[in-house]
């Protein structure tokens, strides 16, 4: 995780995409212009799938700055809550996500993202996707059942990839 990005280049700035105000529910809802709602921490869920599977590797937020630069750069860039910093995904692990198709929801408070990824890894922990245990429910439920992984082997070595840098999950 890169915790600051670099300033655009002097001589070269890149256009920063804006946002449109929010003036009435049929802009919004069924208007041409990107009026993101952010949360009151100034954050919008993303939900981040497989170009190609559809399988769904994460949730995560985005700021203003991280939405601009997804836009701009066509990589996926999220707000970490947990280091309070902009976070260029798989910028230490070279796992970059490369945003095929980026879709707002109805009111738009919630951004999907369809990416690529070259090591195709999106979990810290290793595994492909961030939602690599399922929770038994209904009848396979007891009250000891356990989680049960769904993916059984991980892409890369978390600990040899990021070494001794802090891990992002809080307790």
């Amino acid at each position: 995780m890169s915790p600051s990005v670099p300033p655009a280049s002097p001589s070269s700035p890149a256009p920063q995409p804006s946002f449109a105000r929010r003036l009435t529910v049929e802009q919004v809802e069924e208007g041409v212009e990107l009026a993101p709602k952010f949360d009151a921490e100034g954050l919008i869920a993303v939900v981040t799938t497989d170009a190609d599977s559809g399988e769904v590797l994460m949730l995560a937020y985005m700021n203003a700055e991280a939405l601009r630069r997804t836009l701009t750069d066509g990589e996926a860039y999220y707000w970490s809550r947990s280091r309070r910093c902009l976070w260029h995904k798989g910028a230490t692990s070279g796992l970059i996500q490369k945003v095929v198709e980026m879709r707002i929801d109805d009111d738009q408070d919630a951004v999907w993202l369809r990416v690529r990824i070259d090591g195709g890894a999106s979990c810290h922990v290793g595994f492909r996707s961030c939602f690599y245990r399922a929770v038994p429910v209904g009848r396979e439920r007891d009250e000891t059942a356990a989680l049960r992984f769904v993916e059984d082997e991980k892409v890369f070595d978390a600990k040899a990839v990021y070494g001794d840098a802090p891990n992002p999950t809080r307790l």
